[in-house]
Protein backbone atom coordinates (compact mmCIF):
# COMPACT_ATOMS: atom_id res chain seq x y z
CA UNK A 1 0.00 0.00 0.00
CA UNK A 2 1.27 3.99 -0.37
CA UNK A 3 2.54 6.01 1.90
CA UNK A 4 4.88 8.98 2.30
CA UNK A 5 8.71 8.49 3.22
CA UNK A 6 9.95 12.00 4.58
CA UNK A 7 7.79 13.57 1.92
CA UNK A 8 8.48 11.35 -0.66
CA UNK A 9 5.42 9.58 -2.02
CA UNK A 10 6.18 5.69 -2.18
CA UNK A 11 3.77 2.51 -3.33
CA UNK A 12 5.86 0.09 -2.26
CA UNK A 13 6.39 0.93 1.55
CA UNK A 14 3.45 0.40 3.52
CA UNK A 15 3.00 -2.75 4.76
CA UNK A 16 -0.32 -3.52 6.08
CA UNK A 17 -0.07 -6.93 8.28
CA UNK A 18 2.44 -7.64 11.22
CA UNK A 19 4.72 -11.17 10.62
CA UNK A 20 1.83 -13.11 11.81
CA UNK A 21 -0.22 -12.49 8.88
CA UNK A 22 -2.35 -9.96 11.88
CA UNK A 23 -3.47 -6.20 10.26
CA UNK A 24 -1.85 -3.92 11.86
CA UNK A 25 -3.50 -0.32 11.13
CA UNK A 26 -1.03 3.04 11.84
CA UNK A 27 -1.65 5.69 14.59
CA UNK A 28 -3.22 8.83 12.62
CA UNK A 29 -0.42 11.48 12.94
CA UNK A 30 -2.12 15.27 13.16
CA UNK A 31 -3.17 15.51 16.27
CA UNK A 32 -4.09 18.98 17.45
CA UNK A 33 -7.73 20.39 18.47
CA UNK A 34 -9.76 22.84 17.52
CA UNK A 35 -10.51 25.16 20.69
CA UNK A 36 -7.81 23.23 22.77
CA UNK A 37 -6.93 20.09 24.16
CA UNK A 38 -9.83 20.59 26.95
CA UNK A 39 -12.82 19.60 24.63
CA UNK A 40 -11.61 16.10 24.69
CA UNK A 41 -13.32 16.28 27.82
CA UNK A 42 -16.24 18.06 26.97
CA UNK A 43 -14.84 21.11 27.88
CA UNK A 44 -16.04 24.65 26.28
CA UNK A 45 -13.36 25.62 23.52
CA UNK A 46 -10.74 27.84 24.47
CA UNK A 47 -11.05 31.16 22.30
CA UNK A 48 -7.77 31.71 22.55
CA UNK A 49 -6.72 28.11 21.41
CA UNK A 50 -3.87 28.12 18.95
CA UNK A 51 -6.79 26.73 16.40
CA UNK A 52 -9.74 28.70 17.93
CA UNK A 53 -13.66 27.88 16.88
CA UNK A 54 -15.16 30.21 13.85
CA UNK A 55 -17.57 29.59 11.31
CA UNK A 56 -16.27 28.93 7.75
CA UNK A 57 -12.36 28.53 8.82
CA UNK A 58 -12.54 24.62 8.48
CA UNK A 59 -12.95 22.11 5.76
CA UNK A 60 -13.71 18.50 6.07
CA UNK A 61 -11.65 16.30 3.02
CA UNK A 62 -13.83 12.71 3.38
CA UNK A 63 -14.82 9.88 1.26
CA UNK A 64 -18.40 8.62 1.08
CA UNK A 65 -16.77 5.01 1.14
CA UNK A 66 -14.87 5.52 4.27
CA UNK A 67 -16.14 4.22 7.59
CA UNK A 68 -13.99 6.79 9.60
CA UNK A 69 -14.48 9.99 7.23
CA UNK A 70 -18.72 8.68 7.59
CA UNK A 71 -18.44 9.51 11.00
CA UNK A 72 -17.60 13.06 10.58
CA UNK A 73 -20.24 13.66 8.25
CA UNK A 74 -22.67 11.89 10.71
CA UNK A 75 -22.03 14.33 13.11
CA UNK A 76 -22.18 16.70 11.05
CA UNK A 77 -25.80 16.37 9.87
CA UNK A 78 -26.51 15.49 13.18
CA UNK A 79 -25.75 18.61 14.74
CA UNK A 80 -26.49 21.13 11.85
CA UNK A 81 -22.99 22.15 11.12
CA UNK A 82 -23.23 22.53 7.69
CA UNK A 83 -22.97 25.58 6.89
CA UNK A 84 -20.01 26.09 9.61
CA UNK A 85 -17.56 23.67 8.07
CA UNK A 86 -17.36 23.07 4.04
CA UNK A 87 -16.56 19.38 2.93
CA UNK A 88 -15.27 18.08 -0.58
CA UNK A 89 -15.68 13.91 -1.20
CA UNK A 90 -13.02 12.31 -2.81
CA UNK A 91 -13.84 9.61 -5.51
CA UNK A 92 -14.47 6.46 -4.08
CA UNK A 93 -11.79 4.40 -6.31
CA UNK A 94 -8.27 4.99 -4.93
CA UNK A 95 -5.14 4.32 -7.23
CA UNK A 96 -1.24 4.02 -6.88
CA UNK A 97 -2.27 7.62 -6.62
CA UNK A 98 -3.91 7.70 -3.45
CA UNK A 99 -7.70 9.58 -2.96
CA UNK A 100 -8.49 11.68 -5.99
CA UNK A 101 -10.29 14.60 -6.82
CA UNK A 102 -12.75 13.92 -9.71
CA UNK A 103 -15.18 16.10 -10.05
CA UNK A 104 -16.97 14.96 -13.39
CA UNK A 105 -18.07 11.66 -11.14
CA UNK A 106 -21.45 11.21 -9.84
CA UNK A 107 -21.03 12.21 -5.83
CA UNK A 108 -17.22 13.48 -5.97
CA UNK A 109 -16.11 17.32 -5.51
CA UNK A 110 -12.95 19.21 -6.86
CA UNK A 111 -10.50 20.32 -4.24
CA UNK A 112 -12.53 23.65 -3.74
CA UNK A 113 -10.29 24.93 -0.88
CA UNK A 114 -6.70 24.19 -2.68
CA UNK A 115 -7.04 22.74 -6.29
CA UNK A 116 -5.19 20.09 -5.24
CA UNK A 117 -5.71 17.08 -7.35
CA UNK A 118 -4.86 14.22 -4.64
CA UNK A 119 -5.51 14.83 -1.29
CA UNK A 120 -1.91 13.57 -0.53
CA UNK A 121 -0.84 17.48 -1.64
CA UNK A 122 -2.50 18.32 1.15
CA UNK A 123 -0.53 16.24 3.78
CA UNK A 124 2.91 17.51 1.98
CA UNK A 125 1.54 21.12 2.13
CA UNK A 126 1.07 20.51 6.24
CA UNK A 127 4.46 19.00 6.43
CA UNK A 128 6.73 18.44 3.45
CA UNK A 129 9.19 15.84 5.18
CA UNK A 130 5.95 14.09 6.67
CA UNK A 131 6.16 10.15 7.04
CA UNK A 132 2.40 8.05 6.90
CA UNK A 133 -0.50 7.40 4.78
CA UNK A 134 -2.91 9.27 3.44
CA UNK A 135 -6.19 8.79 5.15
CA UNK A 136 -9.72 10.51 5.57
CA UNK A 137 -11.17 12.51 7.42
CA UNK A 138 -9.22 15.05 7.26
CA UNK A 139 -9.69 18.47 8.92
CA UNK A 140 -8.52 21.74 7.31
CA UNK A 141 -7.60 25.24 8.66
CA UNK A 142 -8.36 27.71 5.82
CA UNK A 143 -6.20 30.40 7.24
CA UNK A 144 -3.30 28.56 7.96
CA UNK A 145 -3.33 26.33 5.54
CA UNK A 146 -2.05 23.46 7.14
CA UNK A 147 -4.28 20.06 8.45
CA UNK A 148 -5.30 20.32 11.61
CA UNK A 149 -6.32 16.93 12.34
CA UNK A 150 -6.76 13.13 10.75
CA UNK A 151 -7.77 11.03 13.52
CA UNK A 152 -11.86 10.24 12.87
CA UNK A 153 -12.85 10.06 16.76
CA UNK A 154 -11.04 13.13 17.59
CA UNK A 155 -12.49 15.09 14.74
CA UNK A 156 -16.07 13.92 16.04
CA UNK A 157 -15.48 15.15 19.10
CA UNK A 158 -14.60 18.09 18.05
CA UNK A 159 -17.70 18.94 15.94
CA UNK A 160 -19.48 17.75 18.56
CA UNK A 161 -18.37 19.68 21.36
CA UNK A 162 -15.98 22.84 19.82
CA UNK A 163 -18.57 23.40 17.34
CA UNK A 164 -21.82 23.29 19.53
CA UNK A 165 -22.21 27.09 19.67
CA UNK A 166 -22.26 26.91 15.74
CA UNK A 167 -25.25 23.87 15.33
CA UNK A 168 -28.30 24.62 14.24
CA UNK A 169 -29.41 21.77 16.03
CA UNK A 170 -29.64 21.53 19.95
CA UNK A 171 -28.05 17.95 19.87
CA UNK A 172 -25.68 16.85 22.27
CA UNK A 173 -23.65 13.65 21.49
CA UNK A 174 -21.41 13.31 24.58
CA UNK A 175 -23.52 14.75 27.27
CA UNK A 176 -22.41 15.39 30.29
CA UNK A 177 -23.38 12.03 32.81
CA UNK A 178 -22.85 9.82 30.38
CA UNK A 179 -18.86 10.66 29.08
CA UNK A 180 -17.36 8.34 30.88
CA UNK A 181 -19.75 5.05 29.27
CA UNK A 182 -19.07 6.72 25.79
CA UNK A 183 -15.58 6.67 26.40
CA UNK A 184 -16.00 3.26 27.08
CA UNK A 185 -18.08 2.71 24.56
CA UNK A 186 -16.04 3.53 21.53
CA UNK A 187 -13.26 1.49 22.79
CA UNK A 188 -14.87 -1.55 23.46
CA UNK A 189 -16.05 -1.60 19.78
CA UNK A 190 -13.10 -0.22 18.61
CA UNK A 191 -11.17 -3.44 17.97
CA UNK A 192 -13.54 -6.16 17.77
CA UNK A 193 -16.00 -4.53 15.34
CA UNK A 194 -14.73 -1.41 13.87
CA UNK A 195 -11.16 -2.19 13.39
CA UNK A 196 -12.00 -5.97 13.66
CA UNK A 197 -13.98 -6.29 9.91
CA UNK A 198 -10.62 -5.06 8.22
CA UNK A 199 -8.64 -7.35 10.58
CA UNK A 200 -10.50 -10.03 9.19
CA UNK A 201 -10.40 -9.20 5.89
CA UNK A 202 -6.97 -8.31 5.34
CA UNK A 203 -5.85 -11.43 7.44
CA UNK A 204 -3.15 -13.05 5.75
CA UNK A 205 -3.22 -16.30 7.55
CA UNK A 206 -6.31 -18.63 8.53
CA UNK A 207 -5.27 -18.27 12.08
CA UNK A 208 -5.23 -14.76 12.17
CA UNK A 209 -8.42 -14.65 10.25
CA UNK A 210 -10.47 -17.09 12.33
CA UNK A 211 -9.32 -15.00 15.62
CA UNK A 212 -10.56 -11.52 14.10
CA UNK A 213 -13.75 -12.75 12.78
CA UNK A 214 -14.51 -14.97 15.68
CA UNK A 215 -13.82 -11.96 18.38
CA UNK A 216 -16.16 -9.56 15.44
CA UNK A 217 -19.20 -12.01 16.13
CA UNK A 218 -18.59 -12.29 19.80
CA UNK A 219 -18.87 -8.68 19.99
CA UNK A 220 -21.87 -8.76 17.49
CA UNK A 221 -23.87 -11.10 19.72
CA UNK A 222 -23.15 -9.06 23.24
CA UNK A 223 -24.17 -6.18 21.53
CA UNK A 224 -27.51 -7.94 20.05
CA UNK A 225 -27.87 -9.01 23.80
CA UNK A 226 -27.57 -5.60 24.75
CA UNK A 227 -29.79 -3.63 22.63
CA UNK A 228 -32.46 -6.01 23.35
CA UNK A 229 -33.77 -4.09 26.67
CA UNK A 230 -30.97 -0.88 25.90
CA UNK A 231 -32.14 1.46 23.16
CA UNK A 232 -28.30 3.26 22.69
CA UNK A 233 -24.78 1.66 22.96
CA UNK A 234 -24.17 3.80 25.92
CA UNK A 235 -28.05 4.10 27.83
CA UNK A 236 -31.10 5.36 26.57
CA UNK A 237 -29.60 8.85 25.28
CA UNK A 238 -27.86 9.03 21.14
CA UNK A 239 -24.08 9.44 21.27
CA UNK A 240 -21.24 9.44 20.08
CA UNK A 241 -20.67 5.89 20.73
CA UNK A 242 -23.76 5.00 18.09
CA UNK A 243 -22.25 7.14 15.28
CA UNK A 244 -19.08 5.33 15.38
CA UNK A 245 -21.31 1.67 15.44
CA UNK A 246 -23.35 3.05 12.69
CA UNK A 247 -20.91 3.61 10.17
CA UNK A 248 -19.77 0.12 10.24
CA UNK A 249 -23.23 -1.71 10.77
CA UNK A 250 -24.25 0.02 7.51
CA UNK A 251 -21.38 -1.33 5.49
CA UNK A 252 -21.69 -4.42 6.62
CA UNK A 253 -24.02 -6.81 4.70
CA UNK A 254 -23.03 -5.10 1.40
CA UNK A 255 -19.53 -4.88 1.83
CA UNK A 256 -17.73 -6.93 5.23
CA UNK A 257 -20.09 -9.78 5.30
CA UNK A 258 -18.72 -11.19 1.08
CA UNK A 259 -15.50 -8.96 0.78
CA UNK A 260 -14.00 -9.59 3.92
CA UNK A 261 -15.59 -12.60 4.46
CA UNK A 262 -17.40 -11.73 7.60
CA UNK A 263 -19.76 -13.91 6.66
CA UNK A 264 -21.20 -15.60 10.10
CA UNK A 265 -24.29 -13.72 9.98
CA UNK A 266 -25.68 -10.17 8.42
CA UNK A 267 -26.56 -7.42 10.39
CA UNK A 268 -29.82 -7.81 9.15
CA UNK A 269 -29.95 -11.55 10.91
CA UNK A 270 -29.56 -9.73 14.09
CA UNK A 271 -33.51 -8.48 15.46
CA UNK A 272 -32.16 -5.90 17.57
CA UNK A 273 -28.64 -4.47 15.96
CA UNK A 274 -31.08 -4.40 12.76
CA UNK A 275 -33.35 -2.45 13.86
CA UNK A 276 -31.41 0.03 15.69
CA UNK A 277 -29.30 0.04 12.38
CA UNK A 278 -32.60 1.12 10.95
CA UNK A 279 -33.70 4.21 13.51
CA UNK A 280 -30.13 5.59 12.70
CA UNK A 281 -30.43 5.37 9.65
CA UNK A 282 -33.57 7.66 9.75
CA UNK A 283 -32.26 10.54 11.79
CA UNK A 284 -32.44 13.88 10.21
CA UNK A 285 -29.62 13.82 7.40
CA UNK A 286 -28.37 10.50 8.10
CA UNK A 287 -29.63 8.64 4.83
CA UNK A 288 -28.03 11.50 3.24
CA UNK A 289 -24.70 10.65 4.19
CA UNK A 290 -24.99 7.39 3.11
CA UNK A 291 -23.79 6.74 -0.87
CA UNK A 292 -23.90 2.71 -1.40
CA UNK A 293 -22.38 2.90 -4.86
CA UNK A 294 -19.44 4.95 -3.24
CA UNK A 295 -18.97 2.04 -0.51
CA UNK A 296 -18.76 -0.86 -3.14
CA UNK A 297 -17.13 0.85 -5.74
CA UNK A 298 -14.75 1.26 -3.36
CA UNK A 299 -13.78 -1.83 -1.53
CA UNK A 300 -14.47 -4.34 -4.44
CA UNK A 301 -12.21 -2.28 -6.98
CA UNK A 302 -9.91 -0.85 -4.66
CA UNK A 303 -8.68 -3.91 -2.96
CA UNK A 304 -7.55 -5.78 -5.55
CA UNK A 305 -4.97 -8.30 -3.22
CA UNK A 306 -9.08 -9.56 -1.33
CA UNK A 307 -10.61 -9.02 -4.66
CA UNK A 308 -8.36 -9.03 -7.97
CA UNK A 309 -11.18 -8.98 -10.36
CA UNK A 310 -12.60 -6.16 -8.52
CA UNK A 311 -15.68 -7.66 -9.44
CA UNK A 312 -18.79 -5.44 -7.43
CA UNK A 313 -20.81 -7.89 -5.56
CA UNK A 314 -24.49 -6.64 -6.50
CA UNK A 315 -26.37 -7.30 -3.19
CA UNK A 316 -28.17 -6.78 -0.82
CA UNK A 317 -30.98 -4.77 -1.48
CA UNK A 318 -31.57 -3.45 1.91
CA UNK A 319 -34.41 -1.18 3.05
CA UNK A 320 -33.12 1.37 5.70
CA UNK A 321 -36.17 3.29 5.68
CA UNK A 322 -38.55 0.53 6.91
CA UNK A 323 -40.24 0.76 10.10
CA UNK A 324 -38.02 0.08 13.20
CA UNK A 325 -39.32 -1.42 16.70
CA UNK A 326 -37.01 0.93 18.83
CA UNK A 327 -39.32 2.94 20.06
CA UNK A 328 -40.59 0.07 22.31
CA UNK A 329 -37.76 0.99 24.42
CA UNK A 330 -37.13 3.90 26.97
CA UNK A 331 -35.03 7.03 25.84
CA UNK A 332 -34.94 8.15 21.96
CA UNK A 333 -33.08 11.31 19.73
CA UNK A 334 -32.62 14.20 21.13
CA UNK A 335 -36.11 16.94 20.68
CA UNK A 336 -34.26 18.71 18.09
CA UNK A 337 -34.05 15.16 16.06
CA UNK A 338 -37.11 14.30 16.70
CA UNK A 339 -38.34 17.95 15.64
CA UNK A 340 -36.95 17.76 12.37
CA UNK A 341 -38.07 14.53 11.78
CA UNK A 342 -41.35 15.44 12.64
CA UNK A 343 -41.29 18.46 10.43
CA UNK A 344 -39.79 16.44 7.31
CA UNK A 345 -42.68 14.16 7.26
CA UNK A 346 -45.59 17.07 7.50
Amino acid sequence: MNMFVDGEWRTDAYEMSNEDGEFDRDETTFRNWVGGEQVRDGEAPDPDAEFPVESGRYHLYVSLACPWAHRTLVTQALKGLEDAISVDVVDPYRDDGGWQFTPEKAGCDADSINGFDYLREAYVAADENYTGRVTVPVLWDKQEGTIVNNESEEVMRMLDVAFDDLAERDVNLYPEGHRADVDRVVSEIYEPINNGVYRSGFAETQEAYETAVGELFDALDRWEAVLDDQRYLAGDVLTEADVAMFTTLVRFDDVYHTHFKCNVRKIAEYPNLWNYLLELSQLPGVAETVNMDHITEHYYTTHTDVNPKQIVAVGPDHDFLAAHDRDRLAGGPPDALREANATADD
